[in-house]
């Protein structure tokens, strides 16, 4: 029995506390804040978030105000980023469609990683026909191209903000899948699982108590680079009429509107797109940092 036990620990122990007794997740946050890369990605996440949750005070006006006699006005102390074809101020519907990706990209990769993650750990944990019908199943979804397969969905459902985010959740399954399966896959041979079972533990406690844990980490970076791609594809689907529909800002849609204007009003496709990739890069900037925060090579070098 002495035995199993020192068995048992150290699999869970290395996963979760990777640096001695130092807590998992504190260690991965300090070698974040020690990557400017890392440092970047938080920041301008912090800031998506500041700025969704403090839009009516951040907003110098309503984003659906519009102006009379200053329609596609240039930036100016007035209007900072100029003004739309209908006068309303290009600043405040920028502000307040960071809540638009925001709930969007929360919405689509919680969903997304639950239905993910819980088949991922039932293909792995189990295998057999199980593992064969839910990965056929996502192999299927895998072989549509993202924006067709958002686009048919939306199209089915109808355009709107909570169709678009379920139609982004659906597209994100399959990688949430392969990448818990992958790694269940690799952790259910190890010391520590053999001797839960040993000591008589479940096939729910196994997964949940032990598998889960120890897949965290690859999960941790997916979760970012879903939410950046979750974004990208929001814009994608607004810029086609599929996502939020007007008068409501999405940086998508006031892309799609800008188009007939480039050569009048450049200004008014300029911000919005610089909004959306600050966002992505900023994204990918987080899930880069993560990627080598979570790397057990590097963690045993720092």
């Amino acid at each position: 029995m002495q035995q199993s036990s020192t068995v048992a620990l150290p699999g869970a122990a290395r996963a979760r506390q990777p640096r001695g007794s130092q807590n998992f997740y504190v260690s991965v946050f300090r070698r974040l804040l020690r990557s400017p890369t890392g440092v970047v990605g938080m920041a301008v996440m912090l800031l998506l978030v500041i700025t969704a949750i403090f839009a009516p005070v951040i907003a110098p006006y309503s984003p659906l105000a519009q102006h009379t006699g200053s329609e596609l006005a240039a930036p100016s102390g007035t209007f900072w980023l100029g003004t739309d074809e209908f006068g309303r101020d290009v600043f405040s519907r920028i502000v307040y469609g960071s809540r638009i990706s925001l709930i969007v990209g929360i919405l689509a990769v919680v969903a997304g990683g639950v239905v993910g993650i819980s088949s991922g750990l039932a293909a792995g944990y189990f295998g057999g026909w199980l593992d064969a019908c839910i990965m056929r199943l996502w192999d299927t979804l895998l072989a549509f191209p993202a924006i067709l397969l958002g686009i048919a969905v939306a199209a089915v459902l109808g355009p709107g903000l909570t169709n678009a985010a379920l139609a982004l959740a659906i597209i994100s399954i399959p990688q949430f899948s392969r990448i818990t399966r992958a790694a269940v896959l690799s952790e259910k041979q190890r010391e520590y699982v053999q001797a839960a079972r040993c000591i008589g533990s479940k096939d729910g406690r196994i997964v949940l108590h032990h598998l889960l844990p120890n897949t965290v980490s690859p999960l941790l970076v997916q979760l970012s680079l879903a939410m950046a791609y979750a974004v990208l594809l929001e814009a994608g689907l607004g810029f086609l009429g599929l996502g939020t529909q007007p008068p409501d800002p999405s940086w998508g849609s006031m892309l799609n509107a800008s188009r007939s204007y480039l050569r009048q009003a450049p200004w008014y496709a300029v911000f919005p797109g610089i909004a959306l990739s600050t966002l992505l890069v900023g994204l990918n900037f987080l899930s880069d940092a993560l990627r080598d925060a979570l790397d057990p090579k590097l963690t045993q070098l720092r």
